[in-house]
């Protein structure tokens, strides 16, 4: 029992693939598929004696499952090797957790273990910008790609199918679609990018930011010197309590409430007011004709 994979022969697909994608899946579909009484063996000699040498025999008995699900990610745009190399994690995670005592061979608590290592990994490197980041949104990546491919777009009836199956809303699914449907583009072209090849289309060749020039910045900051220096001078020429309370309603940092001001002053917060209006009115003239 204590050889039933040689020690040195399939070491080095443990990783996953280094080369050629092609040779790791013909050398892990060499690798001999172990019996349940095997597999039993094995795994009650990693639990209770922490045998490595009796994981790794698990590990590689599974390896062509691993490729097995795997492919069914293929059609995400990343690589292939690396889908493996991230269920093969996953792989390992699971036969450090399972317990042989609960009557179930080891490739079926596996895939759960195997499909959420390479979920996780095509949710964070598909897109750019992250697409699904809540239970429900997961859910509904997955299960809407696939039924894109049989249905397209979907028109209003598919859509609230989906969102019925799936347990979310027809908005969700909605916003998910247009997400699937959008693709990643580079900020900067690359160097030398001309039009064909997408150089024009990038967002750098195309979104102007006026704040960054530099005449503009010294005409606004010229407008802004004057305005304040007008507002000031007007500002002068009202009477006290006019200036006073048009600072204590608008140029202050804590503003006061008419009724505060009405308080202090002894009148009413409707005479106040009265006084904030043609205070703000006698300053408008000022300014305009400064």
């Amino acid at each position: 029992m204590k050889d039933l994979i040689p020690a040195r022969s399939h070491d080095l697909v443990l990783a996953g693939p280094v080369g050629s994608v092609e040779a790791y899946v013909q050398a892990v579909s060499t690798i001999p598929i172990l019996s349940q009484d095997e597999e039993v063996a094995l795994a009650t000699r990693f639990r209770d004696e922490n045998d490595l040498d009796a994981a790794r025999q698990l590990v590689l008995s599974h390896l062509r499952f691993v490729v097995h699900i795997a492919r069914s990610y293929n059609g995400y745009g990343l690589q292939f090797g690396d889908l493996i190399q991230e269920g093969n994690v996953g792989l390992m995670k699971a036969v450090k957790r399972f317990d042989p005592t609960f009557g179930v061979r080891l490739v079926s608590f596996a895939v759960h273990w195997i499909r959420a290592e390479i979920h996780e990994y095509v949710l964070r490197n598909w897109k750019v910008v992250k697409i699904a980041t809540t239970k429900a949104q997961r859910k509904l990546f997955f299960n809407l790609r696939k039924a894109k491919k049989r249905l397209g777009w979907l028109n209003a009836a598919e859509t609230q199918a989906v969102a019925d199956d799936l347990g979310v809303s027809t908005r969700e699914v909605s916003e998910m679609e247009a997400r699937l449907s959008m693709r990643d583009v580079a900020f900067d072209p690359a160097p030398g990018a001309d039009d064909e090849d997408g150089g024009t289309y990038s967002p750098a060749a195309y979104l102007h930011s006026t704040e960054s020039d530099p005449a503009l910045l010294v005409e606004a900051d010229d407008w802004e010197q004057d305005a304040s220096g007008r507002l000031a001078e007007a500002l002068e020429q009202l009477d006290e309590r006019s200036r006073k309370i048009l600072a204590a309603r608008w140029l202050n940092e804590d503003k006061r409430t008419l009724q505060d001001l009405a308080d202090e002053y002894g009148i009413s917060a409707e005479r106040i007011r009265q006084v904030e209006a043609n205070a703000i009115k006698k300053l408008r003239g000022l300014i305009l004709a400064a």
